[in-house]
């Protein structure tokens, strides 16, 4: 009715988090500790005073002054890469909210502060063989994953268009998941 949106993301880190759970409130302490480096070059170091690097990064995109895109995923440092994607999907390729969603996505695992993986391009399987060999060709560390892998994150989206008129949802089959508007 106002044209509000609010993109909300909760994260413990690890499916349990911490796996401590306080008191009796069932609360459940978070981990993302654990994405500390303990190298002392690295850029995410554990060091006094300092929180730990993190992708959680909800997403709003405006067109006209009102709200557009209110999107969230989860997938660690893949978060910003499937927002790209999405994002890119709808504006670059014209796909609707769940189209974009369900296209095949690709996570790079190259940049220095990922302790996890070391320079691998992660790919669904569903993309074209003939864009895999590519890629290859050119020097590119290719991983191939299954369809629909949860690798690639989760990504949930509403689509508002016709001046607030219209609301689309976009859920993703990669997990369980639901995007809600109303």
């Amino acid at each position: 009715k106002e044209g509000n949106a609010v993109s909300l993301i909760q994260s413990i880190y690890y499916p349990f988090g911490s796996g401590v759970v306080v008191g009796d409130t069932g609360i459940i302490l978070q981990n993302r500790g654990a994405y500390f480096s303990l190298d002392e070059k690295h850029v995410n170091r554990l060091e006094p005073h300092k929180r730990t690097l993190h992708t959680l990064s909800p997403l709003m995109v405006f067109k006209d002054q009102r709200p557009f895109l209110v999107m969230g995923t989860m997938g660690g440092d893949g978060q910003p890469q499937t927002h790209m994607q999405v994002i890119s999907n709808i504006i670059d390729f014209g796909m609707d909210v769940q189209e974009s969603i369900e296209a095949p996505r690709w996570v790079s695992t190259s940049f220095k502060t990922n302790q996890h993986y070391a320079d691998i391009l992660m790919m669904e399987k569903r993309f074209p063989q003939n864009v895999l060999s590519k890629l290859e060709s050119m020097g590119h560390k290719v991983s191939y994953v299954e369809e629909w892998s949860q690798m690639m994150g989760h990504a949930q989206a509403i689509m508002v268009k016709k001046n607030g008129k219209a609301i689309y949802g976009g859920a993703d089959p990669r997990g369980d998941s639901a995007a809600f508007g109303w």
